[in-house]
């Protein structure tokens, strides 16, 4: 795959389609990197177990910078079973005390793509794929069939 980053080292806009090792590859370059990605497939299972599909990555951990504090997610809802999850992983679906059950779990958060992420009506999707200055930025799409 072939990666491009702007100048401020975000992707390139657009939704960037890419395997889980694809993902790896890329984005697994330091020890903090790969324990990132570690509570991230963690989330992933949980979220196919329940019949999600697709997950989008956003943040610090798809640019170059070395040391992320955590990823951000979102995933599409579409097939998940919600009481499941909530059964299975609950922690995906507490928003609570600045999502902190989800970073213990994770270490990161996740979202559910199509809801509300400002009061301006953005959806999480769309809001992934601006910067703090407003200008685009990528996202990177993960089709959940890829994981190990």
């Amino acid at each position: 795959m072939d990666w491009g980053y702007t100048e401020k080292g975000t992707l390139v806009p657009g939704n960037h389609q890419a395997t889980w090792q694809e993902v790896q590859d890329e984005f697994g370059f330091t020890e903090r990197r790969r324990n990132l990605l570690s509570g991230m497939l963690e989330a992933f299972y949980d979220l196919q177990d329940a019949g999600c599909q697709q997950v989008f990555l956003d943040g610090s951990f798809v640019t170059r910078k070395p040391e992320p504090d955590d990823f951000d997610a979102a995933w599409n809802r579409d097939g998940v079973d919600l009481r499941q999850l909530l059964h299975t992983a609950p922690q995906l679906l507490d928003f609570s005390n600045g999502r902190a059950a989800m970073k213990a779990k994770y270490k990161g958060e996740l979202f559910i793509a199509d809801l509300l992420a400002d009061s301006s009506g953005t959806v999480f999707l769309d809001f992934f794929q601006r910067d703090r200055d407003d200008d685009p930025k990528g996202i990177v799409s993960i089709e959940l069939s890829t994981l190990p």
